[in-house]
């Protein structure tokens, strides 16, 4: 029976944190891509691949979401007809809407490179992101539709099976288009060549990712197609549905997932272009697509993993409380509530205040000791290391809000926090001409204005009441003085060990202290620290001290 519980927790766990994962694979990505195509490539390489984010989010995540909600309701009930009718209709409606946005971005490539995000030499990626597009469209298809049926762990199998091929084949096909193009930059003498196809490799890469993923959930489909054949002899469907009724359905369910989607991910290809806009103005231009390179390469995924990583930490806390709330067990469902703002605080506190004072050593393992960039990603990490928390906590009261069913809160905090950033980042980039400093007041201005939108919408519904004192300052003491301690170790160290010794030494000595200050303050005991790795050792030292 205990294995039989274990094996069951991993598959949930598998299913519940693969996009998570799947996302933290995307940003490990970009740091070795920026080694294989150089800074520059990576920054051709950016708006080709937001641009097919933004797609996929309509065309796979938008529609696998709305029609595996409708499938899962009758399959149910066994109404197995109209849930194969809902199968075809999605399929013709997605592969229509992959086919228009696929031939938007191959018509429209030059004016998107040239207009849109200022790099006329991105064209060629953003050509290559069409057929990606496409195939994105008939992925989110099947995705929806073993989702609906219950089959959740192919879906995560196929998310993880996809992201590695997209890590690896993006890599490869870069190397090998950035030599190509080495050779095409010597014959017209002009370098920029070379990263241009350096970015084109890592999109086509991109592409075959997708057709790997395709291939994979057509077998797996043509594998069970047998057992979704036989159902509709169990049919119990009192009326077939039309097909105007279906569309109905999938659009009313599409529509506000997708824009709520959209709109908090568009943030990074305007942000691109306000950033080259400013670059141009203030006589940088030669420099800027390698320094947005070294933004979108670098600092991005630092702050993008490690705020994935305290995500996990309340992901699977969401369910269970919307789980409770719909059964009206209000008091279980606070105390959730309460449990998993104080684990983001845990987890994401001492996550920020470890990037902004091991900045530099981490720059230097990105860049090496001698760069001169390195300082420059050191600066960055250190004054954007907050968006870790802004966006732990904004994940946390985004996807309440999306579970509860709250779509026209998600949409306004969403579109709300959207229009804030957008106004923030021109008027500090095109008149103050901050530069990437501006676009960090701006960042912590989306995701702040998001958080407290949704807290304050969640809070209308759930009449949670935050325990500020162990939920939120009692872990902010602690990561205070734990990154304290951490930086003077790395200062200690930083004058004869290099960067490595650094984190390695100093991380695991402020994950250290800051479990025993919580341990200390009373905002963790014996019950948490027992679901903790090496929490046994806390254990035996609290009971050892007297504080347990």
């Amino acid at each position: 029976m205990n294995i039989q519980w274990m094996a069951k927790n991993l598959k949930n766990r598998i299913v519940l944190s693969a996009g998570i994962v799947s996302y933290m694979l995307l940003l490990l990505l970009r740091i070795p891509l920026s080694r294989v195509i150089g800074d520059e490539g990576v920054g051709l390489f950016a708006p080709a691949f937001e641009l097919f984010v933004l797609t996929t989010l309509v065309v796979s995540y938008g529609m696998s979401g709305a029609m595996s909600g409708i499938i899962r309701y009758r399959v149910k009930r066994e109404r197995y007809r109209n849930a194969g009718k809902v199968f075809k209709t999605a399929f013709f409606m997605n592969l229509f809407l992959g086919v228009v946005m696929a031939l938007f971005l191959l018509l429209f490539s030059s004016w998107i490179a040239e207009v849109l995000v200022l790099e006329r030499l991105s064209r060629m990626a953003v050509m290559a992101a069409a057929p990606s597009v496409f195939f994105a469209a008939l992925i989110g298809i099947f995705r929806g539709f073993f989702n609906g049926y219950g089959m959740g762990v192919l879906t995560a199998h196929s998310q993880y099976i996809e992201k590695t091929a997209m890590f690896v084949g993006a890599l490869l096909c870069g190397r090998a288009f950035y030599a190509y193009g080495q050779k095409v930059a010597a014959l017209y003498q002009v370098e920029a060549h070379s990263y241009a196809y350096g970015a084109l490799g890592a999109m086509l890469g991109v592409f075959l990712s997708q057709v790997i993923a395709m291939l994979h959930l057509l077998l797996v489909y043509i594998i069970y197609s047998g057992t979704f054949k036989g159902r509709p002899g169990q049919d119990n469907s009192r009326r077939a549905e039309s097909r105007f009724e279906i569309q109905r359905m999938l659009l009313l369910n599409l529509v506000p997932l997708a824009a709520a989607a959209v709109l908090t991910n568009l943030f990074m290809i305007a942000d691109q272009r306000f950033f080259n806009h400013c670059m141009n103005m203030t006589e940088q231009g030669s420099v800027r697509t390698a320094q947005w390179g070294c933004y979108y390469g670098k600092f991005a995924p630092l702050i993008g993993i490690c705020a994935a990583l305290s995500c996990l930490s309340v992901h699977g806390l969401t369910g269970k409380i919307c789980n409770a709330y719909e059964r009206e067990e209000y008091r279980s469902m606070r105390e959730r509530m309460g449990r998993a703002v104080r684990s983001a605080s845990m987890i994401s506190f001492p996550a920020a205040v470890f990037l902004a004072v091991l900045g530099k050593p981490l720059s230097v393992i990105c860049y090496g000791r001698t760069t001169a960039q390195s300082a420059v990603l050191a600066g960055w990490i250190s004054k954007g290391a907050v968006l870790v928390t802004l966006f732990t906590f904004s994940f946390l009261f985004g996807q309440l809000l999306y579970k509860l069913r709250m779509a026209r809160e998600l949409l306004l905090a969403s579109a709300a926090s959207l229009a804030v950033h957008l106004a923030a980042a021109y008027f500090m980039t095109q008149m103050g001409h901050m530069g990437v400093d501006g676009l960090f007041c701006a960042l912590i201005l989306l995701f702040g204005v998001y958080m407290v939108l949704a807290f304050v919408f969640l809070n209308r519904r759930i009449k949670y009441m935050p325990d500020w004192f162990g939920g939120v300052l009692f872990p902010l003491g602690a990561a205070a003085v734990s990154g304290l301690i951490v930086y003077l170790i790395n200062m200690l160290l930083s004058s004869f060990a290099g960067a490595v010794v650094c984190i390695v030494v100093s991380l695991p000595l402020g994950v250290f202290f800051h479990i025993l200050f919580l341990l200390v303050l009373r905002v963790i005991g014996e019950v948490e620290l027992q679901d903790m790795p090496f929490g046994f050792l806390f254990i035996a030292l609290g009971r050892t001290i007297g504080i347990l």
